[in-house]
């Protein structure tokens, strides 16, 4: 009988904002792994159970940690923000586990900050859109600006993971000058900080004035389309549906 993980999306962290499918797979797990942070946010639900943490930039070190408890015949869940397929550690963990061929690895999705971002200021993404994550650290900037290029000349909505951090305060306006020169200063835009969690705020504004706005690293950034349009205060992607109008 194969050793089991669970790779759980945790969505914004608290409880109600997940999945029933992931609060099962943490009832049954015997150790939760995770970024001490993300394991913070549990709560008291999930006090009694064993609990591993490794900080930020340890993500290798957090997986093996998962496959090492497995292989003691633990069940063992691994938690990541949003949905762990999305920015997360399930591709890391699947890469890892071909090292650990008894161990069986279950992915449980969870709700994405492009997602629940996006119904809290509205509809943003009532139309195609793409994500990009304007980390470098495992993706060098000239891929990432070529990605945001793409997007505006494709006239996708556009969502920004990971728009700012200590080390990369300016990413984010340097993202702006590049969909600048390929989309008006007007363009609607809106952002949320802390999504589903103490302190959420949002903001609507232009391109123009986002270049200049400071946010931090648990902000997701939405960019409009040119049908992208700001109703009774919220953000509105058009699907295009017949017999409506401006």
């Amino acid at each position: 009988m194969k050793n089991r993980i669970y790779i759980v999306g945790t969505g914004p962290g608290r409880e109600e904002m997940m999945t029933e499918e992931a609060l099962c797979a943490l009832e049954q797990a015997d150790v939760i792994v995770g970024y001490t942070t993300y394991l913070s946010l549990l709560g008291e639900r999930f006090a009694g159970k064993e609990m591993r943490a490794t900080p930020m930039r340890q993500e290798k070190e957090r997986c093996r940690i998962c496959f090492e408890e497995a292989q003691k015949g633990k069940k063992v869940a691994l938690i990541c923000s949003g949905d762990a397929g999305i920015y997360g550690l399930a591709s890391l963990m699947f890469e890892i586990g071909k090292d650990y061929p008894q161990t069986e690895l279950s992915v449980v999705a969870g709700v994405t900050a492009a997602s629940s971002g996006a119904a809290v200021l509205g509809a943003p993404l009532g139309h195609d859109f793409c994500t990009v994550s304007l980390s470098d650290l495992l993706t060098p900037w000239e891929t990432i600006e070529k990605r945001l290029r793409a997007a505006a000349a494709g006239d996708f909505v556009l969502v920004l993971y990971n728009p700012s951090s200590h080390k990369r305060k300016d990413y984010l306006k340097r993202a702006c000058d590049i969909l600048l020169s390929v989309i008006e200063g007007s363009r609607v835009c809106g952002y949320v900080e802390n999504i589903g969690r103490e302190g959420t705020r949002t903001e609507l504004c232009t391109l123009d004035a986002l270049r200049d706005r400071e946010v931090n690293m648990f902000t997701t950034v939405f960019i409009g389309n040119s049908g992208t349009r700001i109703i009774n205060g919220r953000l509105v992607t058009k699907r295009g549906y017949g017999g409506l109008h401006d």
